[in-house]
């Protein structure tokens, strides 16, 4: 390790059974043609620190090491990272005392240097950790790794155009890990051709990372910078726009990987003058890689006609191309509650909330927003329960760089409680050039006094997360029904115009999507509350908790309502 300024650590991480030789290597032979190593043999202030364990393999060392990188990208502390390799290992002897001992390592490190090395549960919830691609893989995203890797050679050696490779999978299903992965081993890893590289003389992959997502790009902006694999200077990791400006269909580039494919336009924006982003890379790239989950578009300028997404689908598939996640990887919870959000959000419906669930994953539903607001508080405060936020849907007026008339904020407002909207408090904004700046919405401590929205909380993960489902989805007749006209969000709202020339409502599926998104990002625990009076009379009868009170109270609320159903 060695630190350039004050703000500027790096640090290599390596291993070795033969610590003096290697060492020597890598500042005699290395740091002739590798710049990490001239820097590090410049130093003053470099330091070594050496782990040994009396069980330490070659598997379980090699393991350790991985681990290490992992948490290492979730340093806030460490800005330089240097390795060049992942090492995931299968079963072995002794495999089931890696996390222990790797605790007591990690424990042993942070009582060194607390700055590079924080406690465990700072490092899990850090965006940067959950988006690490030093994660170990599953054994479907390692089925589906070697698959696109074969595809991407395929089509790098026939120098084919446009190839598409669909990545599926719900909110959850380890499409972000999956794909921060690949882009980590393909451009340190992999030639033109998508084959190994052997020599140093050999030209590199022209890969590409790229999201349609403010504080998702702001994550692998800097991973990938930490990492040494991308840099300010090109344009490796960037939204779609950007990198559609910058390239041309005459020199495409071999491989573009897009995260949170869903949130692609499919009409013209801004200085985008295309039709449909996806298309336009298609025409740029050799290959596209594309994480798609067409349950979380949630925008009119994004939406797929149903037979345009069916046909895409169609081709992917028929060429091999397409990969589907099917294993839920964010929400700790058993089946039952699996089944009770997928009734809830798909099939619009209420069932009893399961009780006890065999995974310890809470569902609780609260008489007003004010006493869920404290309990994300309270969660919030417990390192054990770690990152805990509040969200709602867009139900309530909000416009960004403006100042609401009746007051500072722009408030998420029930009866006399009310809560600013995410990405206003001064203490942020204050911080918006510090280290706060670098930090996803949720990760911001100041943020546990806002609400969040699909604009800051798509895409990541909560280890509670404290929902408030807003006028636009009501419950009418036993059934969840979504009512637009109660919804702000203009991007929900607005008519598209499709192929035949006519404009559609396609609220009703978007604002489905929206507390799709909404409801799938608590790891440990969702709460509730429903601002429609059917609905939360329905949810607290489904968690048994409904007096007779609480039912005359219900009824005399939606007996004033003046919306036409």
């Amino acid at each position: 390790m060695h630190a350039e300024s004050k703000n500027e650590l790096t640090a290599y991480v390596g291993e070795t059974t033969d610590i003096r030789r290697r060492t020597a290597q890598h500042l005699d032979a290395d740091s002739e043609h590798r710049e990490d190593w001239k820097t590090l043999k410049k130093q003053q202030n470099a330091q070594m620190i050496v782990i040994g364990h009396e069980h330490f393999n070659k598997s379980l060392t090699l393991d350790i090491e991985d681990r290490l990188m992992l948490y290492l990208t979730g340093s806030r502390g460490v800005q330089h990272l240097n390795n060049r390799r992942t090492n995931p290992q299968g079963k072995y002897y002794p495999s089931d005392e890696r996390n222990v001992i790797f605790s007591k390592i990690w424990r042993k490190l942070h009582q060194l240097n607390k700055t590079a090395f924080p406690v465990e549960e700072v490092i899990k919830d850090s965006a940067l950790f959950k988006a690490s691609p030093f994660h170990e893989l599953t054994p479907e995203q390692q089925d589906a790794r070697q698959l696109i890797l074969e595809r991407v050679a395929t089509a790098l050696q026939n120098q084919t155009v446009g190839q598409l490779i669909l990545v599926e999978g719900e909110a959850g299903s380890g499409k972000t890990v999956l794909l921060s992965s690949m882009f980590y081993e393909m451009m340190q890893t992999l030639n033109s051709q998508g084959r190994p590289i052997v020599s140093e003389d050999e030209t590199h992959l022209d890969a590409a990372l790229l999201v349609n997502h403010d504080e998702q790009l702001k994550v692998y902006e800097q991973i990938m910078y930490k990492l040494e694999v991308a840099s300010k200077k090109t344009d490796s990791v960037t939204k779609p726009t950007h990198f559609i400006l910058q390239h041309t269909p005459e020199k495409p580039v071999d491989v573009v990987l897009v995260d949170e494919a869903h949130l692609l336009w499919t009409q013209g924006k801004q200085t985008y003058r295309g039709s449909n982003q996806l298309l336009d890379l298609l025409r740029r790239a050799r290959v596209v890689i594309a994480v798609f989950d067409r349950n979380q578009i949630i925008a009119t300028n994004g939406y797929w006609e149903h037979q345009l997404l069916d046909e895409l689908e169609r081709k992917a598939r028929a060429q091999g191309n397409l990969v589907q996640l099917k294993h839920q990887l964010r929400v700790q919870a058993g089946p039952e509650v699996e089944s009770w959000l997928d009734a809830l959000i798909h099939k619009h419906q209420v069932l009893p909330i399961p009780q006890q669930d065999k995974r310890g994953y809470e569902i609780r539903v609260f008489d007003d927003p004010a006493e869920m607001q404290t309990a994300i508080k309270q969660k919030a405060k417990n390192q054990e329960s770690g990152l805990s936020r509040m969200l709602a849907t867009f139900d309530w007026p909000f416009v960004q760089n403006k100042r609401d008339k009746d007051g500072d904020y722009w408030n998420v407002r029930v009866g006399n409680w009310s809560m600013p909207w995410n990405k206003q408090l001064p203490l942020i904004g204050a911080k918006r050039h510090s280290h706060s700046a670098q930090l996803a919405w949720a990760e911001i401590p100041e943020t546990i006094a806002e609400v969040g929205s699909t604009f800051t909380i798509q895409g990541f993960d909560l280890n509670y997360a404290g929902v408030i489902i807003g006028p636009s989805v009501k419950l009418r007749n036993g059934r969840i029904v979504f009512d637009a006209k109660f919804s702000c969000n203009p991007r929900a709202k607005n008519k598209r115009t499709l192929q035949d020339g006519r404009a559609a409502d396609v609220s009703q599926e978007l604002l489905q999507n929206e507390l799709n998104v909404l409801l799938t990002r608590g790891v440990h625990g969702l709460y509730l509350y429903a601002v429609d009076a059917e609905l939360q009379a329905a949810l607290l009868k489904a968690q048994g908790t409904l007096s007779t009170l609480d039912m005359v109270a219900e009824q005399y609320a939606d007996y004033g309502e003046t919306e036409s159903d």
